[in-house]
């Protein structure tokens, strides 16, 4: 199969953006390991940027996911972790592979220089997490959500059942 006989993923640039993103926490983490007075506080700002990325994304996707829980059946597996049928193959294996050479870059380079500013790198997956969430808010797959039984009020429900209220039962009420 061709590269030209594939349907396009939606939401590339989401996928291409943590990919940059995982290059970025790594090309920091081994400079903030080597060079951990000049290059380690570039590392802690660089997570901390990340970080905050990240969790605008992950606030955005839980606005899409609480938007699109109104028609879709929106698991919390399959919004915020790209569970299996939520997205394609190849995207899930993406942004998994990506966080997790995001965390494993992180937590060397934090376990290698632990009370610097290099440990602040612990921070910087979020972005993957915060993608990953964003891309299964905007374009994951979601079966349609059942529809709701509407509920009697709470009068009306007691009158057509007379064992939730024994007294309507007795001609009391």
């Amino acid at each position: 199969m061709d590269a030209e006989d594939r349907a396009p993923v939606p939401g590339q640039s989401i996928v291409n953006a943590n990919m940059a993103g995982t290059g970025v926490v790594v090309a920091t983490s081994i400079g903030g390991i080597l060079l951990p007075g000049s290059l380690g506080f570039v590392h802690a700002v660089v997570s901390c940027v990340l970080f905050a990325i990240g969790t605008g994304a992950m606030l955005w996707a839980y606005a899409l996911g609480v938007n699109r829980s109104r028609t879709d059946a929106v698991t919390l597996g399959g919004l915020f972790f790209l569970s299996e049928g939520a997205a394609p193959r190849e995207v899930r294996r993406a942004f998994l592979v990506a966080l997790g050479v995001q965390v494993a870059a992180a937590v060397a380079a934090a376990s290698i220089r632990p009370f610097t500013q290099v440990a602040f790198g612990v921070l910087a997956p979020m972005l993957g997490l915060g993608l990953m969430a964003a891309w299964g808010g905007r374009y994951g797959t979601f079966g349609p959500r059942e529809p709701r039984r509407r509920r009697a009020s709470g009068a009306a429900a007691r009158r057509s059942d007379p064992e939730a209220d024994p007294a309507a039962a007795d001609g009391e009420g």
